[in-house]
């Protein structure tokens, strides 16, 4: 007789392959090393809205994190290059849902004005963001990242077409990203004018030589909608309901 457990044949197991079960680990891992990264920007927020970019330590972020001094040293080396990170992180944000519009505009003058406003209103909008921006400035907050990267794309098309009429784009830059964040700075202060960003706008496009009635016409001209950022920084900001 037959034993029934005889002729039952087992299949054999599966073996995962050692570089599949290596591409797994290091998907995780970089999943982690994001997440961390993430809770300390969030944390950062916090403790720079309290304490100012001077008067924060590096416990005061340790503490808000819930996280090790060793892992804080991992992803930052001091507390100006946090603050440098929540500031550029959030301008890119910033930046990803405004581009898109002002792409869709083939003069750079057009798009300089467009992207200029739209981020100064969004500033308005966002008050603790635009506070971060005027903290860091332009060397800290701007430079290497995409406001820097998208403006000199458009100062560099309008050099070549002749629309602005300052031959070397370092400094159209300086001169654009000065007044923008300077100008962010004092559209946040309380009495500040409503049509503060198109008065910033019309004097840059003056600047790098556009006409009084034409650069009045595209600092004037109404705004298109934008969504609202995303990211882990503006999903803790509350905006500022718009004026009717």
């Amino acid at each position: 007789m037959t034993n029934m457990s005889d002729s039952i044949q087992t299949e054999p197991e599966s073996e995962v392959p050692a570089a599949a079960t290596e591409d797994h680990r290091t998907r995780v891992a970089a999943m982690r090393r994001e997440k961390t990264r993430n809770k300390l920007i969030e944390s950062a927020l916090a403790v720079f809205a309290e304490k100012g970019p001077d008067g924060a330590m590096i416990d005061d972020f340790i503490a808000a994190a819930g996280v090790a001094r060793g892992t804080f040293y991992n992803y930052f080396r001091t507390t100006g290059e946090l603050l440098s990170a929540v500031a550029g992180d959030v301008s890119d944000e910033v930046l990803a849902v405004i581009d898109p519009v002002v792409r869709e505009f083939d003069d750079p003058a057009m798009r300089l004005a467009v992207g200029c406003r739209l981020y100064m209103h969004t500033a308005c909008r966002y008050p603790l963001w635009g506070a971060f921006i005027t903290r860091v400035g332009t060397r800290r907050g701007s430079r290497g990242r995409l406001l820097d990267a998208y403006m000199t794309r458009d100062l560099e098309i309008g050099i070549a077409q002749g629309r602005f009429r300052i031959p070397h784009v370092e400094v159209a830059r300086d001169l654009a990203l000065g007044a923008l964040v300077y100008g962010i700075g004092t559209m946040l202060r309380p009495g500040a004018p409503a049509d503060y960003p198109e008065q910033v706008i019309l004097a840059v496009l003056r600047a790098l030589g556009l006409d009084e009635a034409e650069a009045t016409q595209l600092a004037c001209a109404p705004l298109p909608q934008t969504p609202a950022p995303q990211g882990v920084i503006f999903e803790r900001i509350a905006a500022t309901p718009p004026v009717e």
